[in-house]
């Protein structure tokens, strides 16, 4: 029984605090004015009655009413219902001012001001949620007073605070306050439901399912919402209907319905809440960072960002939105049909809402299934003590990655939840009886809405009958007010009360309580049943063991072979259950079968026996999951102390001492878990009689026939208050001596796991991770662990502090700390837990002298038997820096060589040694799979290419013990992670990573593995070397010196400039000469020619200079002409200039530039200048058909921005420096303009050169270059087209749109340059140049995308996260957006240079991005450049020789180490790479050949891409090798030469399908859906490593033995196995072509004939070829020698793509006669475009046809018969068919290999109408069953005939 009411308060304005027209509120009243001492009065009333806060109005609002929530310190609930009316001021302040002050008033005549009105709150104060009756009541007050009624308020008051009702028991009680009113009161049946009414529906009707959906999740899972209305019972309803959705579970945060807004600071709380507000303070609640917003009135809910909401797991989330929504709306299943049914409509609001609240039970039913047979209860005796072990649940129930479940079970509510429904003897409620009886039937109904449904609506019932005992009792009489009584205008004030009058009521009525008998309803005990356990219920569903049969097979198998000593059968199949046990059945699997025979004694095992059994257990533990492990590590506990071996006399190894490395013996709460297991078991043995405790011992609550222990407690707690004190004692004592005794034994399990076997290694009590030793369980016990002895000892989390200290003093405090936690937790005495602590060191210290024999005498064991070493083969000049240290070479993030998803073979782990060579790391060695044993794994790569190393450790899987390991990363794509054996010592660990870390960062670039070739290893470590190649050294110092000497001319001194110095350099002669050399301008040499400026004695040095790249590809491109004299022809449009032939203008360009004929070089070096690094324009290319030139620098300098593009508008005072510099590079664009034919042929243009020079001095530097019209118009076609804003549409697949977008009226010159530079830019008005500004990528971006493509291509370690998938990382990596920037830019300058512009790259440093646009372009634009020759040249003229900066951006040497590597010549060859696979006719060499540069011009191997330019090649003596070098030379120094010779010997660069056009420009897609990831980055050959070093893999079989010879000639067909990442498959199946050439020189050895070169065999089938297509007839197109090809998707031009894949046929050579189609956009009208290659391709040869013709063919379901032509290849043992006779294209393809049978048929509908039934055959294959119709019999005969033919001769 309880009051219906505790209080009664009027609460007015205060008027003495009042500001403006805001002011408090204060009590006026309050009845009774002492507080209960079973409930003081709470404090805060006035701030909840008005929320928004107290104001004045100035009209009369009608009466409101709400309830307010108010929590004490205890967290109970006062439920405050405000009754707010609003009264006139001026009544009010009548009492309180005096006549005399009105009388003045009205003298002076005071105009009265607006009537206002203030608010006055009626408030009942109750502990009890009634919120109707407590409407009905303060209604009626204010009705007695509004309307006059002859009714006391004060007998109102009294009769309502004396009103006693029961709490619950579903009863009802009538009430009157004396006022001729009636109310009914029924009380729930059961308290712990809540009671909602319609809060629950009226919530879903404002929010929607999902939105509350969300804010269920957000409040189990600890989060902060808002509820925001204008209304404030709305809020109250929508706070009370959230909690009523989470029943069983409790909220215990802060929960406020309705927060004034004097206190809104408390939505800033850290801690969770369910909190209202007004939506009168919706601006201030913006500002919430975390805090998600509900809007009832909106119907929207608001998550921030960085708040993450769990939703509930699939597939009940998906469940209970059906199930709801069939609640809210059941007409929705019934909306499409045809006859719905006519009674189907909506439940009433309050059974709607009781409906609601049953799926939300069903919920709850499923999420916490079998929960309580995860119960361990510690204590039964004096009061149950109960844990939950959450491990369990979610492991038997598969919900361990679960995050939602984990954060519910991990939260306050469940906590609580644990702590209420634990006990197994108490009340129950409608929750336990659905978890004890309904979980079958839940199981039953999945998949069953309408079963769902009906359950649903049963439980509902309950509910509402729960809330409504009595549904027909309604009668109620309450008067209501007279309408619009408020409105009157002249109101009296709420009268003031008589205290004395109430109190007396009060007194009286407590007196008569007093005198009356209590009333005690005795409550309801019994036993709580368990309902079905979780494990029955996911067995029952089959996931558990789904696709487990022949794993667990293996395991037993396995497990039987090892202990009947079948070791050698065991070992077999050791590597198939190390992988089998990856998963969690298996695992069990192998718990069980080993529990199996420790039982029958049979634990003392063989060494081998025993290394087995301990490898399995710890890669059984390994394995697990950081929740599951729990489960698996409890299974395992009681094994490792049973099993073990014998080492000598009395000494005995156990299993523990091997299975220490696995962190789960660090968790405390494993420990705790286990703890209270063991103990739960226990006790549950304490209560059971004799006869049963020796039939069941030991095997838990799940044990059948027996009692659970939750039961055994349940009949203890019935039982006893009936027994006496001296048995509550005893029983008592019982259970604490029991938890006494598993503490005792629990330190000594412990104390074996954490001692490692040799305790001068504190190496498992270090490792991170260990500070968590608290228990993050849910603990649920009422004592204090303020009392225990922890007090005493260091209770510190974790051992960090004990890191100086020993072994024994670690173990002991880890032990301590969980004694005392669950000792305390288990009502352990003081005296027992002070035993404890004094006896745990003596049980730790006694173990490590045991310890100390078993590891003296487990050194003694013979040592295991390790493979041999496997050494490597070697280079020429390759030496060996340290032998091979044993290793394994662990499995990284790549899976292909592990046997994983692609299956094969597994190849790793492998175990061998690791080599460290003057030029690689090498790792041989064979798998530890014995399997595969006999295979030979191989993975190296160039010491120069290591971009990473870092030490990593790893956990006992395969072998009980791990030295370090590192992990080695390659920018060649290879990754090394490697451990070291135990064998290998740290000190040889330190001294491999110091040598590894010399050869990669050398001091000088001569500490390179091109340089050091064949000499000493010691030598080289040491740095010791001697020098070589002093004759290339004189060369570059006469080249030098001798250049100062010809200079006649006064020198005007730069900078003295000192050469590098090494500490390999010999002679002090050497240093001498190079001393002092000064690098010196001439002021004018444009009069000088080469032979005039260079002695005699010095041609031959100059000669070499003009020898190279540049120059030859210069006159080729007819730019410039040298004679012998080195004289330059005047008529020439340019000229090679050698102004920088000493290097002194631009050190990073070549010797010879080519530079317009009318610029003088002493301009050239004063533009200079302007540019960064002197890198000013130079042309590098000219178009043969247009003229147009493409020239290339670097972005302007920061002083030459102003000068060189910005035009001030104030004129300058006079001539300067800078301005003639300014007009000397105009000069300089204008003469390359006046170089193109299309500027000499414009007629009626103005040029720069009619400008007067007022005329340029009046408008600043640069006049011409000012803004105009066309600036606007144009550069949105061109510079936004790569910003990538109003781009033009492109053409489909992301090829560049119609040439349309470049202006009928072009510009002759384009300035490509950096937007960021060119910003305020001026523009050429007269059309003349046109700057067209682009974004381009840092460098830093080149970078940072590399890292994150090599971690995508090759990652260190497996990752099951779903953002970290392979397409995801390398989309995050943004290397294909590169690639497409550059291609993207590249395609536009080819487009301006086809349509006879200029283009000028000048980009960043000019070094970079720069070098690979114009690369690319000419790439493009040039055929020359795209064979083998031409592409050498182009990557000598234009990155070699034009200063790509490789040694630094390679990291190459100590000084550039902290650059770190910048793969900008990569991404090039990339760049090449998409252009090859779109256009692979057109490129000589083969795309091995590029992956073969790629690799080599990081690998050092080579002296090619060394230093940064020309000038530093010269200075160091690489720039020209002597020419008897070249000959034969063993050591190449030139990767060109390595080629060249490599290329005559075998046609590996060859490609077969070049069938270049003359002229043809490309214009490749550059989408990056056209874009695919180079196979570079991917593919790998573990049987020989990178076959790029070819002497090494392909030398020793390209002369095979004589008896492989007749092995191959008497086996013609040998059966291969190809093995992903393994084998080399360009070795393995070669290609047709390169197959037939290796048989032909074969067949020639065999012969004894020369073997002839494989070229000169291509060109003579070539020339035969062209002789027989000349000798064809005309009207055939294709010539009969044919060479196969397989071509998908590839295409030469823009205008040609060709759609689907085509296996077919490719004639070499074109003939005369083919037909040319329509020309492309990238060619001239009237040019052949290469389309007509493509036509080429088709797949209807006749001389296949054996048999064609007409038959009607069947369609797949619901289609027609349709006529085909179908042609019968006994060839290609097909049959295709086409639309008709004269298609070229295949429709489709029957493979006869597929066909089992060919019957005949029968007519079908739809079949062909007067044909002879005989017409029609089927054809049966392994996919699907073909119907054909022939014209008639005899033909269908004929068909059949010849088909059962091909079938007969397969």
């Amino acid at each position: 029984m309880a009051r219906l009411a505790d209080y009664f308060v009027v609460v007015g304005y205060d008027f003495d605090k009042r500001a403006s027209s805001e002011s408090q509120g204060q009590i006026l009243q309050r009845f009774p004015e002492k507080d209960w001492e079973d409930n003081p009065f709470p404090q805060g009333i006035e701030l909840f009655c008005q929320p928004s806060g107290w104001q004045l109005l100035s009209e009369r609002k009608p009466p409101t009413f709400f309830v307010a929530v108010l929590t004490d310190i205890n967290s109970e609930r006062h439920y405050c219902a405000c009754f707010t009316f609003w009264e006139s001021v001026g009544d009010l302040q009548t009492q309180k001012s005096q006549p005399r002050e009105a009388v003045e008033d009205e003298d002076h005549g005071i105009v009265q001001p607006t009537q206002l009105f203030a608010p006055k709150s009626l408030v009942l104060v109750s502990r009890l949620d009634h919120t109707e009756v407590f409407r009905n009541c303060l209604s009626l007050m204010y009705t007695v007073h509004i309307d006059h009624l002859n009714v006391q308020l004060e007998t109102l008051i009294g009769n309502l605070l004396t009103c006693i009702i029961p709490i619950a028991g579903g009863s009802q009680r009538t009430i009157t306050l004396g006022a001729g009113d009636r109310q009914v009161i029924q009380t729930p049946v059961n308290d712990s439901l809540p009671v909602s009414g319609c809060s629950v529906a009226l919530l879903f009707r404002q929010l929607g399912i999902l939105n509350v959906l969300y804010l269920f999740c957000a409040a189990l899972t600890e989060q902060k919402i808002l509820f925001l209305s204008s209304s404030y019972q709305r809020l109250s309803d929508a706070c009370r209907g959230i909690l009523s959705i989470l029943f069983p579970l409790k909220y215990s945060f802060t929960y406020v319905p309705i927060l004034p807004g004097k206190l809104l600071e408390v939505l800033s709380s850290p801690t969770p809440f369910i909190i209202g507000v007004n939506s009168f303070f919706r601006s201030e609640t913006q500002e919430l960072l975390d805090v998600i917003i509900a809007d009832l009135d909106g119907g929207t809910v608001t998550v921030p960002e960085c708040v993450h909401v769990s939703l509930l797991p699939e597939p009940l989330l998906h469940q209970t939105k059906t199930v709801l929504s069939m609640v809210m709306d059941p007409e929705l299943q019934y909306a499409d049909h045809a006859f719905p049914p006519t009674s189907i409509q909506s439940s009433a609001l309050k059974i709607q809402d009781k409906e609601i609240r049953a799926v939300f039970l069903w919920l709850f039913a499923q999420l916490f299934q079998g929960y309580r047979w995860c119960l361990h209860i510690i204590r039964i005796h004096p009061e149950p003590v109960i844990r939950f072990h959450k491990a369990a649940f979610l492991g038997q129930g598969s919900m361990t990655e679960d995050d939602f479940l984990n954060k519910v079970l991990d939260g306050m509510a469940f906590a609580g939840f644990v702590s209420e429904r634990g006990p197994p003897y108490r009340a129950t409620d409608l929750f336990d009886d659905l978890m004890a009886n309904d979980m079958e039937r839940i199981k039953m109904e999945e998949g069953h809405p309408c079963k769902i449904l009906k359950h649903i609506k049963e439980l509902a019932e309950h509910l509402f009958k729960n809330e409504n005992p009595y549904p027909s009792v309604a009668m109620h009489k309450i008067q209501k007010p007279t309408e619009g009584s408020h409105l009157r205008i002249h109101q009296k004030i709420f009268p003031s009360l008589d205290e004395v009058a109430v109190q007396f009521r009060i007194d009286h009525a407590a007196s008569s309580q007093k005198s009356a008998p209590p009333v005690v309803k005795p409550e309801k005990k019994c036993l709580v049943l368990s309902g079905p356990p979780i494990a029955a219920m996911v067995d029952r569903n089959g996931s558990a063991l789904a696709n487990s049969a022949r794993r667990l097979e293996v395991v037993r198998n396995c497990i039987t072979y090892i202990f009947e000593n079948k070791l050698l059968e065991a070992k077999k199949l050791l590597p198939a259950v190390l992988r089998a046990l990856k998963s969690r059945v298996a695992r069990q699997c192998l718990t069980q079968e080993l529990n199996l025979h420790a039982q029958q004694n049979r634990a003392v095992l063989d060494d081998l026996q025993f290394d087995y059994i301990v490898r399995m257990m710890n890669c059984t533990l390994q394995d697990c999951s950081h929740m599951d492990e729990h489960g698996i590590a409890a299974a395992l506990l009681p094994l490792v102390t049973v099993f073990c071996r014998k080492l000598g006399a009395g000494i005995t190894q156990f299993a523990y001492s091997c299975v220490q490395e696995h962190s789960v013996w660090m968790n405390m709460q494993f420990w705790e878990a286990m703890f209270y297991s063991d103990v739960q078991n226990h006790i549950r043995a304490l209560y059971i009689e004799e006869n049963e405790s020796c039939d069941q011992q030991d095997n838990g609550e799940q044990m059948p026939g027996g009692k659970s222990a939750l039961e055994i407690a349940a009949v203890q707690r019935r039982l006893w208050p009936t027994l006496c004190k001296e048995k509550q004692l005893e029983l008592v004592q019982k259970e604490e001596s029991t938890v006494f005794s598993q503490a005792i034994h629990y330190a000594n399990r412990m104390s074996y796991l954490l001692l490692p076997l040799d305790t001068s290694k504190n190496r498992l009590l270090n490792r991170s991770g260990l500070g968590d030793v608290e228990s993050v369980s849910n603990s649920y016990v009422t004592n204090s662990i303020a009392g225990s002895m922890a007090e005493s000892y260091d209770t510190e989390s974790g051992f960090e502090d004990a890191e100086g200290s020993d072994v024994a003093n670690t173990v002991v405090r880890f032990i301590n700390r969980f004694v005392d936690k669950v000792c305390t937790e288990s009502g352990v005495t003081n005296e027992h837990l002070k035993t404890l602590h004094t006896n745990i060191p003596d049980i730790v210290q006694m173990h490590i002298e045991t310890l100390e024999a078993v590891h003296r005498e487990s050194k003694r064991l013979p040592p295991i038997q390790k493979p041999k070493l496997l050494r490597p083969s070697l280079l020429v000049g390759e030496e060996l820096v340290m032998e091979g240290l044993r290793v394994n070479l662990m499995s990284d993030g790549r899976d292909e060589a592990t046997g994983g998803v692609s299956g094969g073979l597994a190849l790793l782990p492998a175990e061998g040694a690791i080599f460290l060579t003057t030029y690689r790391l090498i790792f041989k060695g064979t798998p530890t799979d014995p399997l595969v044993g006999e295979q030979v794994v191989t993975r190296s790569f160039p010491i120069a290419s290591l971009t990473k190393e870092k030490k990593i450790s790893f956990p006992a899987q395969m072998e009980p013990y791990f030295g370090e390991g590192l992990q080695l990363r390659s920018c060649t794509f290879q990754l090394m992670k490697i451990a070291f054996d135990e064998e290998v010592s740290s000190d040889l660990v330190e001294l491999f990573r110091k040598h590894l870390h010399k050869l990669r960062y050398p001091q000088q670039v001569q500490g390179t593995f091109a340089f050091t070739v064949g000499q000493s290893a010691k030598t080289l470590v040491e740095t010791k070397s001697k020098e070589k190649n002093q004759s290339l050294k004189t060369l570059s110092k006469n080249l030098m010196k001798n250049a100062k000497k010809t200079i006649g001319r006064q020198y005007v001194t730069r900078k003295k400039y000192t050469p590098p110095t090494w500490e390999t350099r010999s002679g002090a002669q050497f240093a001498t000469d190079e001393d002092d050399i000064s690098i010196s301008e001439e002021p004018d040499q444009s009069s000088l020619t080469l032979s005039s400026t260079i002695k005699s004695s010095d041609r031959q040095t100059m000669s070499n200079v003009v020898e190279r790249a540049c120059c030859r590809d210069y006159q080729r491109l007819g730019l410039g002409t040298l004679s012998n004299s080195l004289t330059r022809s005047k008529n020439e449009p340019f000229r090679i200039s050698t102004v920088n032939r000493m290097y002194t203008v631009c050190r990073s360009y070549p010797g010879l530039l080519i530079v317009p004929q009318s610029i003088q070089d002493p301009t050239i070096q004063r533009i200079s200048r302007c540019y960064r690094h002197n890198r000013f324009p130079v042309v590098c290319w000219r178009n043969s058909r247009t003229k147009a030139v493409l020239l290339r620098s670097a972005g302007l300098h920061g002083k030459g921005v102003a000068g060189f593009f910005k035009s001030p508008n104030a004129p300058t005072a006079g001539p300067s420096q800078t301005d003639s510099t300014s007009l000397e590079q105009e000069k300089y664009l204008q003469a390359i303009i006046k170089s193109m034919p299309s500027y000499s042929e414009a007629t009626g243009r103005n040029t720069l050169s009619g400008f007067s020079s007022a005329q340029m001095s009046s408008s600043g530097k640069w006049g011409s270059i000012r803004v105009n019209n066309r600036m606007s118009s144009y550069n949105p076609d061109i510079g936004t087209r790569l910003a990538a804003k109003d781009i033009p549409p492109p053409q489909a697949n992301g090829g560049p749109s119609e040439t349309h977008f470049l202006r009928q009226q072009r510009a002759y010159l384009y300035i490509i340059g950096d937007k960021s530079q060119l910003k305020g830019t001026k523009q050429d008005p007269f059309q003349q140049w046109e700057v067209v500004p682009i974004e381009v990528f840092d460098i830093r971006q080149v970078k940072n995308s590399f890292k994150k493509l090599m971690k995508a291509c090759v990652p260190s370690s497996v990752s099951n996260e779903s953002n970290m998938t392979f397409y995801r990382c390398l989309e995050d990596s943004e290397w294909l957006c590169l690639l497409h920037k550059v291609l993207q830019v590249s395609v536009l300058v080819v487009e301006l240079l086809d349509s006879s512009s200029s283009v000028m790259v000048s980009l960043e440093e000019g070094w970079d991005i720069t070098t690979q646009v114009v690369s690319l372009v000419q790439l493009l634009s040039d055929p020359y450049y795209r064979t083998m020759e031409g592409f050498r040249l182009l990557v000598e003229k234009e990155w070699l020789s034009f200063g790509h900066r490789f040694s630094h951006r390679g990291a190459q040497t100590l000084a550039s180490q902290s650059s770190g590597f910048t793969p900008v010549f990569l991404q090039f060859l990339d760049c090449v790479h998409q252009i090859h696979l779109q256009f692979p006719m057109e490129f000589e060499f083969s795309q091995y050949y590029l992956k073969f540069l790629a690799y080599h011009y990081v690998s050092n191997r080579f002296r090619t891409f060394l230093l940064d330019c020309d000038c530093e090649r010269i200075e160091l003596g690489v720039m020209y090798e002597e020419k008897g070098e070249r000959k034969n030379q063993t050591v190449y120094k030139s990767v060109w030469d390595y080629i060249d010779k490599l290329n005559k010997k075998t046609p590996i660069f060859f490609n077969y399908m070049f069938s270049p056009e003359d002229g043809e420009v490309l214009k490749p897609y550059s989408h990056i859906s056209n874009l695919k990831l180079w196979d570079f980055y991917t593919y790998e050959t573990l049987s020989e490593g990178p076959s790029y070093d070819w002497e090494l893999v392909h030398g020793r079989y390209e002369q095979p033995d004589e008896s492989d010879r007749q092995d191959t000639a008497s086996q013609k067909s040998q059966r291969k196995i190809v093995w992903p990442c393994y084998d080399n498959r360009s070795k393995v199946e070669p290609d047709a072509i390169t197959k037939l050439l290796q048989e032909l020189q074969s067949l020639e050895v065999e012969l004894g004939l020369v073997s002839e070169k494989w070229k000169d065999t291509w060109d003579k089938i070539k020339a035969t070829q062209r002789t027989e297509t000349k000798l064809e007839s005309r009207h055939s197109l294709f010539s009969p020698l044919l060479l196969s090809s397989n071509l998908s998707h590839q295409r030469r031009t823009q205008g040609m793509y060709l759609q689907e894949s085509v296996g077919s046929s490719i004639n070499l050579l074109e003939s005369e006669n083919i037909a040319t189609s329509t020309p492309s956009g990238s060619m001239a009208s009237g040019r052949r475009s290469t389309s007509t290659l493509y036509s080429q391709f088709q797949t209807s040869e006749s001389e296949h046809r054996s048999l064609e013709g007409v038959l009607y063919k069947k369609g797949a379901i619901l289609k027609p018969w349709k006529p085909r032509w179908f042609v019968l290849d006994k060839t290609k043992h097909q049959l295709r068919y086409y639309e008709s006779k004269i298609d070229k294209d295949c429709k489709g393809v029957i493979d006869l290999a597929e066909v089992e049978s060919i019957i005949q048929g029968t007519p079908s509908m739809g079949a062909p109408k007067n044909i002879d039934e005989k017409a029609f055959f089927d054809l049966k294959t392994t996919k699907r069953f073909y119907n054909f119709c022939a014209p008639d019999s005899h033909n269908a005969q004929l068909w059949i005939d010849s088909i059962q033919s091909c079938l007969s001769d397969a």
